[in-house]
């Protein structure tokens, strides 16, 4: 990840619920309340590089952490029932245009074990139908692309791959039976 990589910079503006275990002077403006405090069990969305930094404050010397991030509504248990349902079916992009990417940073910041599972067989079972699509384009184009909009950054990388390699074999079998001719 660069400093200068979109994907990673929208990423990190995904908003995350997080709730504050102190009460602190001055922030009220993050909950719309400017000149207040934000008090011991406010809830609030903050993006995901800010509650980042406050949720492992803990670990840099303070008694408690100022916040406990909770999963975000893109990785909620609702979500994750859908997923483990049938994972192709689930619009991906409209939950974070960078799922993965927020399923991968989030895990990074909280112990979900059944979570892992779930993203990890997600992206295997909808790889198979990606690859399928980028093989047989003619399918996504009478689709009207509407397989391409349920999926997120990482899938569509994945299908531009698949699709520019299936075209670069058929070219190269073509030139291939062409000169032995």
């Amino acid at each position: 990840m660069s400093y200068y990589d979109i994907d990673a910079i929208l990423t990190d503006a995904q908003k995350v619920p997080c709730t504050f275990e102190i009460t602190i002077p001055g922030l009220g403006y993050l909950e719309g309340n400017s000149n207040t405090d934000i008090k011991q069990g406010t809830r609030v969305e903050l993006p995901l590089w800010l509650a980042e930094m406050l949720g492992v404050s803990q670990r840099l010397g303070t008694e408690q952490n100022v916040v406990t991030l909770d999963l975000p509504p893109a990785l909620a248990p609702r979500v994750q029932n859908a997923l483990k349902a049938d994972p192709c079916t689930v619009d991906l992009r409209s939950l974070a245009s960078h799922y993965y990417s927020l399923g991968e940073r989030i895990l990074g910041l909280l112990e979900e074990d059944e979570l892992v599972d779930i993203l990890s067989e997600t992206f295997k079972k909808r790889a198979a139908g990606i690859a399928d699509h980028a093989h047989n384009p003619q399918g996504v184009i009478s689709s009207g692309g509407e397989f391409l909009k349920g999926l997120d950054e990482n899938e569509r990388q994945l299908f531009k791959t698949a699709h520019e390699s299936a075209k670069a074999i058929r070219a190269f079998l073509s030139d291939r039976s062409s000169s032995k001719k």
